[in-house]
């Protein structure tokens, strides 16, 4: 499974399984075949209006225009880096700083779709996913993004806060000396790592998180169960807190 390699605002490496250009494509034929269908659609039922020629249907025709031109613009900035293709298709795009994506990097990538599919007949696009390392077209290049896949593997039993049996003793008693940020940053490395096995993340999580509560560093092979004991420990002293 190819990956992309993103730091977290932790400065932790997470691999990512990375969107492969069959799930671009099928997100991108998703949205146009749903948008062709409505356009078809609205252009039926209001088609006395243009063929009279009045203004109500020279509205209708520019607002059809303006959809399809702004579609993938305000659909990844309100829907979390998705259109509805990518949603079906479960890919999204993400920053390659590890944060969520601004209007910025959203603008960029809209206005490169100019040159990666119109100006150059699709070409371009399809070409820089293909030889890019991380998957990128050229507008993900400029704007510092790229596709994920959004399919979890997460299990109830590698969720970060999950409930904590009665009477359970902590192992850790400094574990007060991490925040919700980390522990969601914990969870995340765990889920990362059931689905890529990449074992260095679990290796540079379980070093910062020894050093910021005091705890031995733990063997390699137990560093897993060390992230998870943390964890647990975690649940346990702040519910107690609550």
């Amino acid at each position: 499974m190819e990956t992309v390699k993103i730091k977290t605002s932790q400065h932790v490496d997470i691999d990512y399984p990375v969107a492969g250009l069959g799930e671009r494509l099928v997100a991108r034929l998703i949205d146009l075949g749903m948008f062709l269908s409505a356009y078809f659609f609205v252009l039926l039922a209001s088609a006395s209006l243009i063929n009279n020629n009045s203004v109500m249907g020279w509205v209708i025709i520019i607002l059809l225009g303006a959809a399809y031109i702004f579609y993938n613009l305000l659909c990844e900035m309100f829907m979390d880096g998705q259109s509805v293709g990518k949603r079906i298709m479960k890919i999204k795009v993400v920053s390659l700083d590890g944060g969520q994506p601004g209007f910025g990097q959203y603008f960029i990538r809209w206005i490169f779709r100019l040159v990666d599919f119109v100006l150059t007949g699709q070409v371009l696009g399809l070409v820089f996913i293909v030889i890019t390392e991380k998957k990128q077209r050229l507008g993900d290049v400029v704007a510092g993004t790229t596709l994920i896949k959004t399919i979890s593997h997460t299990r109830f039993n590698h969720i970060a806060f999950h409930p904590v049996e009665e009477g359970y003793i902590p192992v850790f008693p400094n574990v007060n000396q991490l925040n919700d940020s980390d522990i969601e940053l914990l969870h995340e490395v765990i889920h990362a790592f059931y689905k890529t096995s990449n074992f260095q993340i679990i290796h540079a999580l379980s070093v910062k998180v020894s050093g910021l509560i005091g705890a031995p560093m733990p063997q390699h092979e137990d560093e897993l169960n060390f992230l998870k004991t943390v964890a647990k420990d975690y649940n346990h002293v702040t519910s107690l807190s609550e």
